[in-house]
């Protein structure tokens, strides 16, 4: 029987195995000796090696996969995604969409390797009918960010293991920290959660963000966070062995290791949980492992209790969209040895699998109308949590409350629908146009940078609501916000 396999050589999925691999750097599945397996090559990837390695797994997985680029680094690399599902480029009815990003930080590799060793033993696996891994694909959508920042690693590759530095590598091209560039919205939470009205999901950016130093990579990502109905993520980084999850900053602005949670503390300690109890220490007793200073924790623990700090990735997509992310350090060592690759996939595999797994977790379903039609924008909201999960804003229908019970061990999600009913009033009371939309900066941003080009081809821009503010106090207007970054 022909073995379909992994290399990184030209003979890619080869029908025969010798001569392209050594026999001690391989990943073995729990099939026996004489059933086909999957390999993979533990070794460095340049940033041409992974676009090309990407690829081609998802050229010969193309039912469940394809790859697409969210943007360009500050030097012109693509920030290339691999996804998998059954049903690749759509998003589908009750499916879970889940995200995985390595190497925010340039010089913290071994998030990078892994992903792009689960990218190939997502595919290999599922071609070998590996029940578990299918059954993973085709109920959910998976998106893996391998290196959000392809510039850092290429300073931080160029220097190797042995003479990288704890920060060469670590910020973009143009010397910003990723995992601080994003809009702080947690302050803005912060300065107003004592108003009884106030909501704290979906928080709209500040026209001051835009003015500020917004990094290729970090609105490329801003955008993939906005466009797509993410439920679960985890960052993968280096320096510690613990999962840390939001809130990144700390509620009071001098104790700098204040526990602040989030509103879903609990759903946060279980997702970290997840993660830490299946890798192979995280969560051990072992005080002389990397990372003792978190045996008490088992291995978790809030951001802003560990150390404070804004602009954070994970504290973004918290307070701006339905997605909750957390935050993976996987060991102390941020740019392991060669030989550490193996030992690390192995510690590693299982508490990603599970991860993707337990996204079919607590309550999922649709609401509609009398009529049977989706209602696009409907709000959930759960007694005693203050953060409602929205899928845009729809107005103009009356309120439902289910009584829901959820059992403490959940493997899969539960089911729950609502059907509204439109009031008996007018429709002109309710506003027409989404708050969304309307207030925004960065729904702004997004319009006003595309030049809209007349027919007698001369660039045409509009200018923003903010526009006239510059023009008449005498300040020469931004026109740079015009410009896609």
């Amino acid at each position: 029987m022909a073995w379909p396999y992994f290399l990184d050589c030209d003979r890619f999925f080869a029908g025969d195995q010798e001569g392209c691999f050594d026999p001690l750097e391989q990943e073995m599945s729990s099939l026996s000796p004489e059933e086909p397996s999957t390999i993979i090559q533990f070794t460095y990837t340049s940033n041409a090696q992974m676009y090309s390695l990407l690829k081609k797994t998802a050229a010969k997985c193309s039912h469940i996969s394809h790859v697409y680029s969210i943007g360009r680094s500050t030097e012109g690399r693509d920030l290339m995604v691999i996804e998998f599902t059954n049903n690749p480029g759509q998003h589908e009815l009750l499916e879970p969409e889940i995200k995985l990003v390595g190497n925010m930080h340039g010089n913290e590799v071994l998030g990078r390797q892994l992903l792009i060793y689960l990218a190939q033993y997502l595919c290999s696996e599922y071609m070998l009918e590996n029940q578990r891994i299918q059954t993973i694909i085709n109920t959910t959508r998976i998106h893996i960010l391998a290196s959000m920042n392809p510039d850092g690693y290429e300073l931080a590759a160029s220097e190797g293991h042995l003479l990288n530095g704890w920060t060469n590598g670590r910020t973009n091209a143009q010397n910003i920290d990723l995992n601080r560039n994003f809009p702080d919205l947690t302050s803005i939470l912060y300065r107003n959660r004592r108003s009884r009205h106030y909501r704290i999901d979906h928080i709209p950016i500040p026209d001051a963000y835009w003015f500020g130093k917004v990094a290729p990579e970090t609105y490329a990502v801003m955008k993939w966070i906005r466009s797509l109905p993410f439920v679960q993520s985890a960052s993968l980084h280096g320096g510690e062995l613990v999962i840390s999850y939001p809130f990144d900053l700390s509620r009071d602005p001098i104790e700098e290791r204040m526990f602040s949670p989030t509103p879903d503390e609990q759903v946060f300690k279980q997702i970290a949980r997840i993660y830490a109890d299946t890798h192979a220490t995280m969560s051990d007793n072992d005080t002389e492992r990397c990372g003792a200073s978190f045996y008490r924790t088992r291995g978790i623990i809030n951001g802003a209790q560990w150390y404070s700090f804004a602009g954070g990735m994970s504290d973004f997509n918290y307070l701006h969209t339905n997605c909750l992310e957390i935050t993976v350090e996987l060991g102390c060592d941020k740019f392991p040895s060669e030989a550490e690759l193996y030992p690390e996939w192995k510690r590693n595999k299982e508490a990603l699998l599970s991860f993707l797994e337990s996204v079919h977790r607590g309550i999922k379903g649709v609401v509609k109308d009398v009529d049977g039609n989706g209602i696009k924008g409907a709000t959930i909201s759960v007694r005693g949590i203050r953060k409602d999960v929205t899928t845009a804003t729809a107005k103009g229908y009356s309120r439902v409350s289910k009584r829901v019970h959820l059992p403490h061990s959940m493997n899969k999600a539960g089911r729950v629908d609502f059907v509204l009913k439109k009031p008996d009033i007018d429709d002109h009371l309710f506003p027409t146009v989404d708050t969304w939309d309307r207030f925004d900066p960065y729904n702004q941003f997004e319009r006003y940078s595309e030049a809209d080009i007349s027919e007698g081809g001369i660039e045409r821009q509009e200018k923003p609501w903010w526009w006239n503010y510059f023009s008449q106090s005498g300040i020469s207007p931004p026109h740079w916000l015009l410009r896609n970054v």
